[in-house]
């Protein structure tokens, strides 16, 4: 029995790239005249997917047609559905196509050069990249299941070299790095002209020997092993031995001591190139590998419509399977949406297995209180996020420390840190009448300064839920922010018991290391003047920043406002810093009884912008118990 054949010549494309299409379908029977094809490429209209192609055929370059076996042209006509975010196109035939003859629908350029004048592909690597074509002979436009094309997109030719290393290692202490071969997108190549070398090298470290690496097929080579043999900061140097550039890794700080370990990742984040829904296993991946993130906490909306049943149950199944000591912490996770104001956006962490989605509309859990009295803190994570936008805001007049020991102070929409006005680096704002401002309510300072107690923690890019709109508005949008975590080992208790000790911090991105110490307690500290009652008198800070790019700016934030402020302009920068002034004079008062305060936390700007936020240190003002009295002699 005759079976239809669909293919596409050229069988290939590299990412990003300009060309001609031809998507051949030969078919096992007979197409009358009428029979409607549609042809749908299979995106959603971001920038990085294949370019949406014009139907005229006066155009030169971008256009899609389809030719008949006698060689004429068809126009198509570009239909878009209501849902959908980019058009499908639909050819009607005006003669028979009879069975084993071709037909061919052309994407790029109907005659000019291909390269100047064709469509561009996608920028991110896909294994079998299909575009659906569906036949209806009835021509009444009722299709049934496609025929697929299947296309492999490739890296492009070789543009950068990333090296994925530990930030933080003890002396001597044994590590692995891996060095990935990334085209200007970002995606894995070996697309390197030939004889391409690549040296590696390093100081202190086995007597300063070079490594020459070959550009493997793979598009990455793993390095085990290494080791510094002397404290300090580390970069290590990739050389692109044919056209002489180099490329740093992220800092490493070496330390004589055993130290925790730090570890990135994010709680809130969905990738651009992958939907985190319903493509679950391929997005877990992407962040695990492409993204080298070390946990992932997965973030969909607790409504019916963005996550079904089905969905979440097959998102449980997969973070499962995806949860690896030692390489990959992940965590089930969901986004849930309360009352502006009272409660606001939640990031809501469960840190085990086979929890249920928590939906807000459901009378069990449409309140944060029920919420909290079904879960103690060992079983589930609340982070309030997006505390500053307006209509999704955040007053923090009900935090709960317990089970919410970290706040998003930052995501790709904005921060929430504070006002523009005081000093925002990215503030949430629109450029037109459409999007999201800001609102003092749920300003992070602010909340610091009536006593709550939380650690900085930052999300990424998210389009799904409250923030769809946002792509088609004038909402500024940043990069997708980092966090940093402090733990003893690499593993979800681990991590989830570092947050609640509030070791952790913040970036809008990039792996910057950010040390900030008072009296020798890290970030997330809570020190007293009843155990120290030095700190009356003098509270010794200090702090060591090593950046991506060189710092231009080092702020201490004291109480909400700016105590001391460094500008390096230097790729690392060490301090110390002492506050004499007396802490009953700076201290600020507390809520329900508790001892007045005063915090600390450390903010980061870069050159190339980047931001960090290191997480508070407080120290509380408790009055020295009075002596006792001496006992009478008898």
């Amino acid at each position: 029995m005759r079976r239809s054949i669909a293919y596409i010549e050229p069988a290939s494309a590299t990412a990003g790239e300009r060309g001609t299409w031809k998507f051949i379908y030969t078919t096992a029977s007979n197409l009358p005249k009428g029979t409607k094809c549609k042809f749908d490429l299979m995106t959603k209209g971001r920038d990085i997917e294949w370019e949406v192609p014009e139907t005229s055929l006066k155009k030169k370059s971008n256009v899609i047609w389809m030719e008949l076996p006698n060689g004429k042209s068809v126009t198509a006509e570009a239909m878009t559905p209501k849902d959908a975010y980019t058009p499908y196109f639909e050819f009607t035939l005006p003669a028979e196509v009879k069975g084993g003859e071709s037909i061919a629908i052309f994407m790029g350029s109907p005659g000019g050069d291909p390269v100047k004048n064709g469509s561009l592909a996608q920028q991110y690597v896909y294994r079998r990249r299909p575009f659906n074509l569906y036949i209806d002979p009835k021509g009444k436009g009722n299709y049934k299941e496609p025929e697929v094309f299947a296309m492999d997109v490739k890296g492009g030719p070789l543009h950068s070299l990333r090296v994925i290393a530990p930030s933080m290692v003890s002396k001597n202490q044994r590590f692995d790095i891996i060095v990935r071969f990334e085209d200007c997108y970002g995606n894995l190549t070996s697309n390197a002209p030939e004889g391409t070398l690549i040296e590696l090298s390093y100081n202190n470290l086995r007597e300063n020997l070079n490594w020459k690496l070959f550009v493997p097929e793979t598009g990455f080579i793993a390095l085990p092993n290494l080791y510094f043999n002397e404290s300090g900061l580390y970069r290590l140097k990739l050389v692109n031995m044919m056209d002489k550039q180099e490329f740093l890794s992220a800092p490493i700080k070496c330390f004589d001591e055993d130290v925790p370990g730090l570890f990135w990742g994010t709680f809130h984040g969905e990738s651009t190139r992958v939907d985190s829904a319903e493509n679950i296993e391929t997005a877990l991946r992407h962040f695990r590998d492409d993204q080298a993130m070390q946990f992932y906490g997965t973030s969909c909306f607790d409504t019916d419509q963005e996550t079904p049943n089905e969905i979440w149950k097959l998102i449980s199944v997969h973070v499962a399977e995806f949860n690896e000591e030692d390489r990959f912490a992940t965590y089930p996770g969901f986004q849930w949406q309360g009352s502006p104001g009272t409660e606001g956006i939640r990031q809501i962490i469960h840190l085990k297995d086979n929890k249920p989605l928590l939906r807000s509309k459901d009378v069990k859990s449409n309140q944060l209180k029920k919420i909290y009295k079904s879960y103690s803190p060992k079983d589930l994570l609340s982070i309030p996020s997006f505390t500053m936008a307006k209509g999704y805001h955040y007053n923090f007049k009900e935090h709960d420390t317990e089970r919410e020991p970290v706040v998003e102070i930052y995501n790709s929409w904005g921060c929430s840190e504070c006002t523009a006005k005081e000093g925002n680096p990215r503030p949430i704002k629109s450029l037109g009448k459409k999007g999201l401002s800001e609102v003092s309510d749920g300003s992070i300072r602010a909340a610091l300064n009536s006593g709550c107690r939380f650690g900085f923690v930052a999300g990424g890019l998210d389009d799904r839920g409250i923030y769809t709109d946002l792509f088609k508005s004038d909402q500024v949008q940043y990069s997708p922010g980092l966090t940093a975590v402090m733990a003893g080992s690499h593993a979800r208790d681990s991590l989830a018991a570092a947050l609640n000790r509030k070791a952790c911090y913040a970036t809008t991105g990039a792996r910057m290391i950010l040390v900030s110490k008072i009296a020798g307690k890290g970030v997330g500290s809570e020190l007293s003047t009843e155990i120290k009652p030095g700190l009356l008198y003098n509270r010794h800070i200090t702090g060591h920043v090593a950046g991506t790019a060189p710092i231009q700016e080092i702020m201490i934030v004291r109480n909400g406002e700016v105590f001391h402020t460094y500008h390096p302009h230097e790729m690392a920068f060490d301090f110390e810093l002492d506050d004499n002034e007396p802490l009953e004079n700076v201290a600020v008062s507390a809520p329900d009884g508790r001892p007045s305060f005063v915090y600390y936390y450390m903010r980061v700007i870069q050159e190339d912008g980047h931001v960090g936020w290191a997480s508070p240190i407080w120290v509380d003002l408790v009055p020295p118990a009075p002596s006792a009295k001496k006992s009478k002699k008898k």
